[in-house]
């Protein structure tokens, strides 16, 4: 059969080229390359509105779900259009990289022409790339418990949010997650915003032990939902608001509103509902910059944590070089093992 041709859409006062439009990409629903591209033009407006000047890591599959994913962190040198625009960004180890940083609707386009299916932004923007502009919080379900728990921990963290004067903006993972943004000043780094992450999960899980945890080992979580502390950590990133996500369904980690978190479903929010329902309701994240928050609430709680209660930092990521304070980087079982054998 052969190939279908080529396709050029103009996107703002660009002309972005479709190769291999009818590619297939998401097998169970039929969804092509093409479908992916349209989808990404019809959100792009809002998309852009919390992507631009982000550093962003691609998450790319070249013959779609059922074939090879990598992940894109460095622009090629060659061969990209001399409109793409790049931010220096540093990791953990100290090595750098240019990674795409859009700064209009081309560049989202752009990057779905190159099999980009989730997009993987910082929370920080160029050139302030070492100070994070905002708090993302993460509640991870564990096994045995779901999204329904994870919208009952959602509703307490916006108290405690509250409690620190704070204003957070939900939307759903695309799985069973919940993902909660808070725009802050860009004042911290990244060590003092993870601590502020820490100290907020600290308090949350205070008020609810049975159905919370902060342990970073799984071995420790239960069936509880994990507050992802280490999304703070640098490197580390979410789907950005309006990304599909890399699943069957071709979800899509949308923003909601407190109220509707417990009458909706990760399902409901897929490649062909959200550009209708953002027709219908807006961009929910359109007023998240009306307001830049101060951490210094979260950081009296952990300064206070650390006094009163002798908590200080908590694991890092295993690709982290040792980090100031951190505590010993072993599973329990095996710190356990080990102390049993040298007795």
């Amino acid at each position: 059969m052969p190939k279908a041709p080529a396709l050029e859409y103009e996107v703002g006062n660009r002309s972005v080229r479709l190769s291999s439009p009818d590619k297939i990409y998401f097998p169970e629903r039929g969804y092509t390359k093409q479908d992916v591209f349209e989808y990404y033009l019809a959100v792009s407006e809002p998309m852009l509105r919390y992507m631009h000047d982000r550093p962003t890591m691609l998450q790319r599959f070249p013959d779609g779900l059922d074939g090879e994913m990598f992940f894109q962190k460095r622009v090629p040198a060659r061969g990209v259009p001399d409109w793409i625009t790049t931010a220096e960004i540093k990791f953990p180890s100290g090595r750098k990289a240019d990674e795409l940083c859009p700064k209009e609707p081309a560049a989202l386009l752009w990057a779905a022409q190159m099999n980009t299916i989730v997009f993987h932004p910082w929370p920080v923007r160029a050139p302030a790339t070492e100070n994070p502009d905002e708090l993302r919080i993460d509640l991870d379900p564990q096994p045995g418990t779901d999204f329904a728990d994870a919208v009952k921990v959602a509703g307490l963290a916006r108290t405690v949010l509250a409690d620190a004067g704070l204003v957070g903006f939900p939307k759903t993972s695309g799985g069973r997650g919940i993902h909660i943004y808070v725009r802050i000043k860009p004042d911290w780094p990244f060590v003092e915003a993870r601590r502020a992450a820490i100290a907020f999960a600290r308090e949350l899980e205070r008020r609810d032990p049975k159905l919370i945890t902060t342990a970073w080992w799984k071995e420790e979580r239960g069936e509880q939902v994990f507050i992802d502390y280490n999304q703070m950590a640098r490197d580390r990133t979410i789907a950005a608001p309006y990304s599909l996500r890399a699943n069957p369904r071709a979800t899509v980690s949308t923003p909601v509103t407190w109220d509707e978190l417990t009458q909706v479903e990760p399902n409901d929010f897929d490649l062909r509902t959200v550009p209708a329902r953002l027709a219908e309701v807006g961009d929910l994240y359109g007023g998240m910059d009306d307001v830049r928050h101060d951490l210094g609430t979260l950081l009296e709680w952990w300064d206070r944590d650390e006094r009163d209660r002798k908590l200080g930092e908590m694991p890092y990521p295993p690709d982290y070089p040792k980090m100031p304070g951190e505590p010993m980087r072993v599973q329990p079982s095996r710190a356990k093992a080990s102390s049993s054998e040298n007795d």
